[in-house]
């Protein structure tokens, strides 16, 4: 396809003189830009392309910037950015140095409220929108929820708090049927009611018709139709959840008819109170898939939620190239696999997620152990008091959950877990550095809001193999909860056939003998050390590396061992110095009158930007460099007291 319109538009104002063949037209264009730029360099795909109309609509009829438009997760606004001025600079998109993958405030005053968890739009629209009576600002606020964040608590507690409130203001419901794994619940089968329903829509449509007939004189029979069309709607649509709510519902209207959706908007938009507008899209529109269904062409939109880089190009033929030796699979990958050996093993096991079978490596324990999965749809709060409830009764669920996700849950995990000494297994993925999907996804605090919790056990395996024996030895320890946190990385060493290990509560493991320098790691950053460690021997540096699998308890008799012998000491760990485990080990040597060197290398304190893990580490010193540099310095600097 040849973009003409597209390159030309420099903010939404260009298109909103535009007719409707040549707002198709820029849709038509957005959605091939789109799965053009996004197949060669990577990025969540799936998700935008189905709101390609959506966008073009919502910015031909709302006068943005002055109007607030707010994204929930913020991965389905690529066509927001390409209309908002940044289609030169699309082909950088969570790049380093480039594009953010979801909304941040600070690349653009359209992109009015960050988002990269779902769930909040509604709530700060709802703030946007009150301001205005402060303020007296005039202006209009439009909220784009997807149906798969509606499944979130706050989602409910925001439509309850406006309902309430009355503020004026418009949610659209982006209804396609998936976040990223299917969408689960009674919500999710609520709206399939709505949408198998035809014979409400035929009816309201002929009330619109006649309403819009109506002389602006005959506001009695404006309001007996009103009425009418409310009576249908509580005869005719299950439940009107959002009514009760206090939102005047409408829809469900097609996402893909951009005729029908600027007319509907514009028929809304002026609206005195909170509106609902139910828009029916398909996730992925536009990409052609391979796999055929009945006959027809099917789109996997989980394959397609994201993609990697050259995917442009996946579906040609290749010449064979001799195969290489199999790497070890990433930590994810290494969990799923040991979740299905837990569950062949015991039989109290089961395992909960909240909207991320894919993402946290449950796919095939989701279909070997249907009955023992549970999927509770972007609810993490939930997902931690849920699996404190099944403890009670001796089972032993296992939470896998991202751990810059857990964060939304902290409250449960303290007061619903940790005071109630249950023993739910937390594994949390993506710990550390998560790549191009930046500080809203990088795991950098979990060390720190994990280990102020008491009565916690927080642990870091340095390879798949010792993923197994913490996992195991979690499901031995009963007395309160325990977390297991690993990065979006290669779990380094995995042996499928290996028999686990219990480890003792606590302990470290020297990997590597030495006498003037302790290197304490945690997690893979082991390897590092290691690394260091040879290239330091080169300078006469005797460095002792330990693997610190227990971040909380620490090993105090290692520790106590560690005041007599070593002269220095350096900790490094994947997250923020601040609470972190550096700072837990030198507050413990400085309470027991250590007098050596010592220092931590650990992420910074600040948000770290989007970019490849490995160059982000790389930037932020967490690299063998920095640890052959820290550590001659340390040596180098010795207190003569020592």
């Amino acid at each position: 396809m040849q973009i003409k319109i597209l390159p030309e538009i420099r903010s939404p104002a260009d298109i909103r003189n535009f007719s409707d063949n040549k707002l198709q037209q820029l849709a038509n264009e957005l959605r091939f830009h789109i799965i053009d730029v996004i197949s060669e360099i990577g990025g969540h795909l799936a998700p935008t392309l189905g709101v390609v109309e959506l966008t073009v609509a919502i910015h031909k009829v709302f006068n943005t910037p002055n109007d607030k438009i707010i994204w929930d997760v913020g991965h389905q606004a690529y066509a927001h950015k390409l209309l908002t001025g940044r289609y030169k600079d699309f082909p950088s998109i969570r790049q380093m140095g480039g594009l953010s993958g979801f909304l941040k405030r600070n690349e653009s005053e359209y992109d009015v409220f960050g988002a990269g968890h779902a769930s909040t739009s509604i709530s700060a629209a709802i703030g946007v929108a009150e301001s205005r009576k402060f303020t007296k600002k005039d202006f209009k606020v439009v909220s784009i929820i997807g149906d798969g964040s509606m499944t979130g608590g706050l989602a409910f507690e925001a439509m309850n708090n406006a309902g309430d409130l009355k503020t004026p203001m418009l949610v659209i419901l982006n209804d396609n049927e998936m976040s990223i794994s299917p969408n689960v619940g009674a919500l999710n089968n609520y709206l399939n009611k709505i949408v198998t329903n035809p014979t409400f829509n035929r009816i309201r449509d002929e009330i619109w018709n006649v309403s819009d007939r109506l002389t602006l004189g005959n506001k009695s029979m404006q309001k007996i139709l009103g009425k009418v069309e409310d009576s249908l709607k509580s005869f005719l649509v299950p439940g009107m959840l959002f009514e009760e709510l206090g939102f005047r519902y409408f829809g469900p209207i097609d996402g893909h008819n951009l005729s029908e959706l600027t007319t509907t908007l514009e028929r809304i938009k002026d609206f005195d109170r909170p509106v609902l507008l139910h828009v029916l899209t398909k996730k992925g529109k536009g990409m052609v898939s391979t796999e055929v269904q009945n006959g027809e062409y099917h789109l996997d939109a989980v394959k397609f939620h994201a993609v990697k880089a050259g995917s442009k190009n996946s579906t040609k033929e290749k010449k064979p190239i001799k195969p290489l030796p199999s790497p070890p699979p990433i930590f994810q990958n290494t969990f799923g696999h040991l979740a299905c050996e837990i569950a062949r093993n015991r039989n109290d096991t089961v395992c909960i997620t909240a909207a991320m079978r894919e993402g946290t490596g449950l796919v095939d324990y989701a279909k070997e152990f249907p009955k023992r999965y549970y999927d509770v749809g972007i609810a993490e709060g939930h997902a931690v008091t849920f699996a404190s409830g099944l403890v009670t009764e001796e089972i032993r669920p296992i939470v896998a959950i991202y751990s810059t996700f857990l964060q939304r849950a902290f409250d449960h995990l303290v007061h619903d877990a940790a005071i109630q000494h249950l023993p739910v297994i937390f594994c949390l993925d993506r710990a550390g550095i998560a790549g191009e999907d930046g500080p809203t996804h990088h795991g950098a605090l979990d060390i720190a809001y994990l280990k102020c919790v008491q009565d916690l056990i927080v642990s870091s395996p340095r390879n798949g193999n010792e993923l197994r024996n913490l996992l195991y030895t979690a499901l031995e320890y009963k007395d309160g909860p325990f977390a297991i946190r690993y990065p979006k990385a290669s779990s380094e060493e995995f042996d499928q056939n290996l028999q686990a290990e219990l480890l003792p509560i606590g302990s470290w493991e020297v990997l590597q003998n030495g006498n003037d320098v302790a290197i304490l790691a945690v997690g893979p950053l082991t390897y590092l050390a290691l690394e260091a460690a040879k290239e330091l021997k080169k300078l006469d540096i005797s460095c002792e590396v330990v693997n610190c699998r227990f971040i909380k308890p620490m090993d105090e008799n290692y520790l106590e061992f560690m005041l007599e012998k070593f002269s220095s000491v350096l900790t490094i760990e994947e997250g923020v110095r601040s609470g972190g485990f550096g700072e837990g080990v030198l507050s413990w040597l400085s309470s027991n009158n250590y007098k050596g060197n010592s220092s931590i290398i650990s992420l910074p304190d600040k948000f770290v930007e989007h970019g490849p893990r490995d160059l982000l580490l790389e930037k932020w010193g967490i690299n063998k460099e920095e640890i052959i540099k820290t550590v001659t310095s340390l040596k180098s600097s010795l207190k003569t007291e020592f």
